[in-house]
């Protein structure tokens, strides 16, 4: 019996050591914080979010570059790290590259932005800043089976009062190369918060995340994002983007079974997994699904139809139709990024009308439909005006009313939207006139 109870605790002993991040795999880790800005506006807290990053990456088995946090790096010294970088993960399972400071995104490509940048045109960007798209490319060139980015730096473009119109607020969405998952401080063109207590939001989020035992490379992303939405009360989201990853990857591993069950475990960080495919995976979180009906709303595709239990599935239903995807009807993690993906539609008109109360109003150039019905509602008289015609872009919208009948009809022109106005309204048989008309973009009144 003793030397049954021997070999049990030899067996717990060596999946212990199994399950040891440093004994499972090669793990690189370069992060950077860039505060102490020369030319722009400081930063209080990337230098203390590289160094939670850096202590906590540090203790679940990362050797980081340089032997701790990159701390207020100019171009020269960006440049260096990376290619430092690019050289270490040479032979590593997982590569992670950390980023907290100014990024900015200009012509569609990101750049993190160095100490000592100082660009006065959209030229100067490739010599003043560092391309992520060069980090990518180490990564990629070191074959590094596993690669995280992480960019906490989608705050306010700090050269805009200068004249660099070219870039735009937030990060542009990258795609991920093979084995690569990005993420972002909030979504793709929004700005993240830098936090008032020290640390960002995301960077406090994802250090105490990481450090959780079992939880996967998805599971943990997305736990940080729900914690980041809980923290700024849904005014910050943060975004994932990933290629199709080969295998299950914890920073911190499940734990080991017990004694008295130990058995060898022969089971790798990077173990083949299928991948879930994002078509099928059911969207069940509640702002996730609040996020949905409100870009279908802008879409001008109602989830929340009267007298209807499923009008979501009828607003999901069209917006498939319309992209030639099959009909589900289903809110899905898939079609929740195509909706993320779809270009900002402007400008928007809208009329709405109360037949009860014979009330209605009109607004035309606004940057959502939400903005344009809250403005034409407005102008109600204090009725709810609940019958809505929103358009947007190039269409125009018409409103016809007799006293038995009324239309609101959107074309393309115009002229064609009160034709096809009059037409409708006048089928009741009485004359009918045209009470209000305008394109989105406020001309044809």
């Amino acid at each position: 019996m003793a030397r049954v109870g021997i070999v049990a605790a030899l067996l717990l002993a060596l999946a212990v050591l199994w399950h040891s991040p440093a004994c499972a795999e090669k793990r690189v880790a370069l992060v950077i914080g860039n505060s102490g800005y020369q030319n722009v506006s400081r930063l209080d807290n990337p230098k203390n979010d590289a160094a939670l990053m850096a202590e906590t990456l540090a203790r679940v088995g990362f050797t980081l570059v340089g032997g701790g946090a990159q701390l207020d790096l100019d171009k020269a010294g960006l440049d260096a790290a990376i290619q430092r970088f690019g050289r270490q993960i040479e032979g590593a399972d997982v590569a992670l590259f950390y980023y907290a400071g100014h990024g900015v995104q200009v012509s569609g490509s990101n750049y993190l932005v160095p100490v000592n940048a100082n660009p006065v045109r959209e030229a100067d960007v490739d010599f003043e800043m560092v391309d992520v798209n060069v980090v990518l490319r180490q990564m990629q060139g070191a074959g590094t089976r596993l690669k995280i980015v992480i960019l906490d730096a989608c705050r306010n473009n700090p050269f805009g009062a200068r004249g660099l119109r070219a870039a735009e607020g937030g990060l542009a969405q990258m795609r991920a190369p093979d084995g690569t998952l990005i993420s972002y401080a909030t979504q793709p063109g929004s700005v993240a918060l830098d936090g008032g207590d020290g640390h960002s939001p995301y960077t406090r989020a994802l250090a105490a995340t990481v450090r959780r035992a079992g939880l996967d490379l998805f599971q943990t992303f997305n736990q940080v994002g729900l914690a980041v939405m809980r923290a700024t009360a849904g005014a910050q989201q943060p975004w994932v983007a990933s290629s199709p990853i080969d295998g299950t990857f914890y920073f911190v591993a499940p734990a080991p079974p017990s004694a008295a069950a130990a058995s060898p475990v022969q089971e790798a960080r990077l173990n083949p997994a299928p991948w879930l495919d994002p078509e099928r995976m059911p969207l069940t979180e509640p702002a996730a699904l609040r996020e949905l009906r409100e870009r279908l709303y802008e879409l001008n595709f109602d989830p929340d139809v009267p007298n209807s239990s499923s009008g979501l599935k009828q607003a999901i239903s069209k917006f498939e139709q319309r992209a030639s995807l099959p009909q589900t009807g289903e809110p899905t993690e898939a079609l929740l990024a195509r909706l993320r993906e779809v270009v900002e539609l402007k400008p928007w008109g809208s009329i709405v009308y109360d037949p009860d109360k014979e009330k209605w109003g009109i607004a035309w150039n606004h940057a959502s439909r939400k903005a344009a019905v809250a403005d034409a509602r407005a102008k109600c008289g204090g009725a709810k005006c609940a019958m809505e015609l929103s358009f947007y872009g190039g269409r125009c919208g018409a409103f016809a009313v007799s006293p038995q009948a009324w239309s609101l009809v959107d074309r393309d022109k115009v002229d064609s939207a009160r034709e096809a106005a009059l037409s409708a309204c006048g089928k009741s048989g009485k004359a009918c006139r045209i009470v209000g008309a305008v394109c989105a973009d406020g001309s044809g009144r």
